[in-house]
């Protein structure tokens, strides 16, 4: 820190200036035991007054801190940060220009011409599959007579056919395959790519794969021109009702590339590709595939983003920016307000940190009648330590900057309900935006919080942060009149251990709103598996000198923690989504931007 202030003093002395400071700031606040060390109380002023004579003029700032009847002075460090000109979001890759086309395949122009192909109905295809076990050699895909693929090629000269027949095509799931065409030919290559089964299973996320393809295929053959053969909706197709916007979010996928860190020119090369044409595709859908993906895509963006670029004060800074510009109403309360409101459980967790919180409140309200009121509320931890619980060992403290995917999601969602602007429906946004920090003020084990509906509760766990501010979110929601809420953190490492990375858990006592988000999970392709609600596990979280302790026991941990938050609402339909698994893809090291589109169509199917 003091390298950052621009200190200039010899090494040994900084590291001496820093060690006493620490020592002088903790041992104000009891936190070290200085008599087991050979330090006599009298001792304590002197550490404070050697450590601000060690420091050169500047880095430090005198605070005053009462103690057993006297007032002494602390040292506390000033740094200038360096890390103010780092960007929030991703450079915006320029992407392609996007079409509707009626222009017939087999007879567009230009480099690349992707066809999907889709497998037997599901029962054809198991007979298939259990006739090919039976047989010595796998019979070789036949396209059906008066399919794209067939007219295909027939116009190739049979290519197409000598070319499946070789890489032993079959239109499974991902499976490709792929030619150059002849010289005659409008297009240069041509590529099969398998959707599976037609029909239910061919959902949104196997056309968001389909699309993805597309993408990292042009790039590596470093395209100009594609096109897409568009998948039909139906028994024939896809189960999507929206095909052309569920492709064009996997397209955008693909172009996304997060090297906004990197100072190398070479990292930042624009692709070739300028134009990608869906034949037979949606021009409305695929704008709105456009809009939700921009609101993935700042979702993902916020999540990878370290926590010294994305603090409270500037994720505040960027809603309030969100809000303009899209019309959204806006309120943010800074550290006064919330004290006023008496968020006592949320301000607890906030108190330790450096950065100040920032309680987040947009809205979006339709034009005309409004029908129904939901309310989404997204964890904020922008950076979780786990405080004086430090997280410690393989607790993954270096990854403790997506501790906020649940307000990303919020936010994510914001953006693109604000973007599509549905009818009938109001929609609230809220995030309780702060960090879990180790300080001389930060909440202790054994603390006593008190929540804004004046339930108290016991710390026993302060890496079990998110949950209370969830809960003074939770209360402030509810006095909103919402008819729904729904809430979404990185609550619990029991949930990975319980449905792995790719699952999201979700609880709800709401039969009728959890089979809304289910509903809409399925259709999106983002995993979410509903859990159970056990409230015989809620005498775990009975505290003998408080109402609530904010930790069970290790087993069922999950459980508890929603247990826990379902006490911070009264009569409102509410869910709890805990998103820690699917908020990382631990192969791409990268933000997933899980929750958003879930909550889009969730709003959307409300709406209609």
């Amino acid at each position: 820190r003091q390298r950052r202030s621009g200190c200039t003093s010899p090494p040994k002395m900084r590291h001496q200036a820093t060690v006493m400071t620490l020592m002088s700031m903790l041992a104000a606040r009891g936190c070290l035991g200085l008599r087991r060390l050979g330090f006599a109380r009298a001792a304590w002023p002197v550490l404070a007054h050697g450590a601000a004579r060690a420091a050169p003029a500047g880095a430090f700032a005198a605070q005053r801190s009462f103690r057993g009847g006297q007032t002494r002075q602390m040292a506390t460090i000033e740094s200038t940060e360096l890390d103010v000109d780092l960007p929030m979001f991703a450079d915006s890759t320029p992407s392609p220009e996007l079409s509707a086309s009626s222009a017939a395949p087999a007879q567009w122009e230009g480099d690349i011409l992707f066809v999907p192909v889709f497998d037997a109905a599901p029962e054809a295809a198991a007979e298939t599959k259990a006739e090919e076990e039976d047989a010595e050699d796998v019979t070789p895909y036949q396209p059906p007579e008066g399919s794209l693929v067939a007219t295909i090629d027939a116009n190739l000269g049979g290519l197409l056919s000598t070319v499946i027949a070789e890489a032993e095509f079959q239109p499974k799931a991902g499976s490709t395959a792929w030619t150059r065409c002849p010289s005659d030919s409008p297009f240069t290559k041509i590529v099969l790519y398998g959707m599976g089964p037609a029909g239910e299973k061919c959902n949104g996320e196997a056309l968001q794969a389909f699309g993805k393809h597309v993408a990292t295929f042009s790039k590596s053959e470093k395209a100009q021109k594609v096109a897409i053969a568009t998948p039909v909706a139906g028994d024939e197709g896809t189960s999507s009702t929206t095909p052309s916007a569920d492709v064009t979010m996997g397209l955008l996928n693909g172009f996304y590339s997060d090297i906004r860190y990197k100072s190398s020119k070479a990292a930042k090369k624009a692709p070739k590709l300028q134009s990608v044409e869906f034949l037979g595709g949606d021009a409305e859908q695929i704008q709105q595939g456009e809009t939700l993906w921009g609101g993935v895509q700042l979702a993902r963006d916020l999540v990878s983003a370290p926590a010294n670029v994305v603090t409270p004060t500037t994720m505040a800074g960027m809603a309030e920016k969100l809000a303009s510009d899209l019309g959204l109403e806006c309120e943010i309360f800074d550290k006064d307000e919330i004290l006023a409101r008496k968020m006592g459980a949320y301000y607890g967790v906030a108190k330790g940190a450096v950065h100040p919180p920032k309680f987040i409140h947009l809205c979006y309200k339709p034009e005309g009648e409004v029908t129904k009121k939901v309310c989404i509320i997204g964890k904020g931890l922008t950076f979780d330590s786990g405080g004086y619980n430090l997280k410690v060992g393989a607790s993954m403290i270096e990854l403790m900057k997506f501790d906020m995917g649940g307000s990303a999601a919020t936010f994510g969602a914001a953006k693109a309900i604000g973007g599509l602007k549905p009818q009938n429906i109001e929609v609230h946004f809220i995030v309780a935006a702060c960090e879990n920090m180790v300080s001389d003020t930060a909440m202790r084990p054994g603390d006593i919080l008190t929540a804004s509906n004046g339930k108290t509760i016991e710390v026993i766990n302060t890496d079990a942060e998110g949950r209370l501010t969830l809960a003074d979110a939770l209360i402030f929601a509810e006095k909103l009149g919402v008819d729904r809420i729904v809430d979404l953190a990185t609550l619990t490492g029991a949930c990975i251990i319980a449905l792995g990375n790719d699952y999201a858990g979700m609880w709800s006592p709401d039969d009728e709103l959890a089979s809304e988000l289910e509903a809409a999970s399925k259709l999106t392709g983002e995993k979410m598996w509903r859990m159970p609600l056990v409230s015989e596990y809620g005498a775990e979280l009975k505290s003998k000198i408080a109402d609530l302790k904010n930790v069970g026991g290790r087993a069922g941990s999950s459980i508890t923690a929603a247990l826990f938050l379902k006490e911070f609402v009264k009569k409102t339909p509410w869910a709890h989504i805990d998103m820690a698994g699917p908020v990382w893809d631990n192969k791409a090291s990268t933000a997933t931007g899980y929750g958003v589109k879930t909550l889009v169509k969730w709003v959307e199917g409300l709406a209609a």
